[in-house]
């Protein structure tokens, strides 16, 4: 084969979901879209507020000088000041525009991140389950992945975590609300693991990150806190995207933030600067970052997405599964009735329902549910899901 060994292995590793994906080419064209119930990808369903619809046109229609041109690699100044002033509230933290980098997306700002903190062969602890690219993410910035066990429940395994620190972990990798869990991970764990990191840092004689990967921050249920991670930890970066919050995925605008007080603050922010050109990114998307300047804290309406996760829980649970709702995003972990999830998943594609195997994600026994999508394809699919259960039973 022409490409390079490490894409092949890659290309088997993501193969899940693209798998999922032509798939679902394949029953839309045989049966009609209708009649296939897609829940294979984590595609926002909600349109944006009618305030982002606004705001862009007003933007494109302005007079603005070089508006479509470049700007500083690390963004509009008086985005970066929007963000960190947005920030500084959030968290607590007195975050300035010299803290932030504008980027393409969460994945493009994870990208960024890890060329700039990791030498070659350094490690970048990640809980399980996990996005699967992360893994691609690391190896791009010369780093290795190290997945690390959590609960039952899916919430931190400390002890785990700390076992698997040694002289070569550069960062630990964690993204709440979770794909594919939905799991929040709670203050106490946080500040728990930040203990951990300080004194393993110590220990080390080096500085190691915690890297807050938040593109769902914006979507919890029930009153769930997200707590701060530039709070809790002074070596703390955070990467947002606006994909989800305001169901922009296709635009591509995210940013970094750093804690102000992280050791060698100004390195740091200089090569995270320099990575975001040198990965090609060059600069986050102009008319975005013209427009999300004047939208922070705006939100899709999250009443949409738990209505969907009610009405999901609720039918799976009639059916005959045992179900524990998500705290967040819009993915439920569901536990398949036999060890083996992919052949659950086969199961499940018998009665024209995608999901994806929990392999995918380093969680094997589970299925992930993206329930992103039209109320009809919950209801319709009700019917599909007791019958695969049923095979088992």
């Amino acid at each position: 084969m022409a490409i390079a060994k490490k894409i092949e292995g890659f290309i088997a590793q993501s193969s899940w979901i693209r798998k999922m994906f032509e798939e679902g080419i394949r029953l839309k064209q045989e049966f009609g879209a209708g009649n296939v119930y897609d829940f294979s990808l984590g595609n926002p369903n909600v349109a944006p507020p009618e305030e982002f619809s606004r705001t862009l046109r007003e933007v494109a229609a302005a007079d603005i000088p070089g508006k479509h041109g470049y700007m500083p690699n690390a963004g509009y100044p008086e985005t970066r000041r929007a963000v960190a002033d947005y920030l500084s509230r959030e968290q607590g933290v007195a975050v300035t525009a010299e803290q932030v980098v504008m980027t393409v997306g969460a994945g493009g700002a994870l990208n960024v991140v890890f060329k700039t903190i990791l030498d070659p062969g350094d490690e970048v602890l990640i809980p399980t389950p996990f996005f699967v690219e992360y893994r691609f993410y690391v190896d791009n910035g010369g780093g290795v992945a190290v997945t690390v066990p959590t609960r039952e429940d899916f919430s931190l395994d400390l002890p785990a975590i700390e076992a698997a620190i040694g002289e070569k972990t550069k960062a630990v990798l964690i993204n709440s609300p979770n794909n594919p869990t939905g799991r929040v991970y709670d203050e106490a764990s946080l500040e728990d693991l930040a203990a951990v990191l300080r004194r393993k840092s110590r220990d080390y004689g080096r500085t190691i990150y915690l890297v807050s990967d938040e593109p769902y921050r914006d979507i919890v249920y029930d009153g769930v806190p997200v707590p701060g991670v530039l709070r809790i930890y002074r070596h703390g970066i955070l990467v947002f995207s606006y994909s989800k919050s305001l169901s922009l995925s296709g635009e591509r605008i995210g940013y970094i933030a750093v804690h102000p007080e992280c050791d060698g603050v100004a390195d740091l922010m200089g090569g995270l600067v320099l990575c975001n050109r040198m990965l090609g990114f060059v600069n986050a998307p102009a008319l975005m970052q013209r427009v999300i300047a004047r939208l922070q804290g705006l939100n899709v309406d999250v009443g949409i997405y738990k209505r969907k996760r009610d009405l999901l829980c609720d039918g799976l649970a009639s059916v005959g599964y045992r179900v524990v709702r998500p705290e967040g995003a819009f993915y439920l972990f569901q536990k398949t009735p036999i060890a083996d999830d992919v052949a659950f998943v086969r199961a499940l594609q018998e009665e024209r329902i995608l999901a994806v195997p929990g392999s995918g994600f380093g969680g094997p026994g589970y299925i992930r549910i993206a329930y992103c999508v039209d109320d009809a394809t919950i209801e319709n699919a009700m019917a599909g899901f007791g019958r695969a259960l049923k095979k088992f039973s």
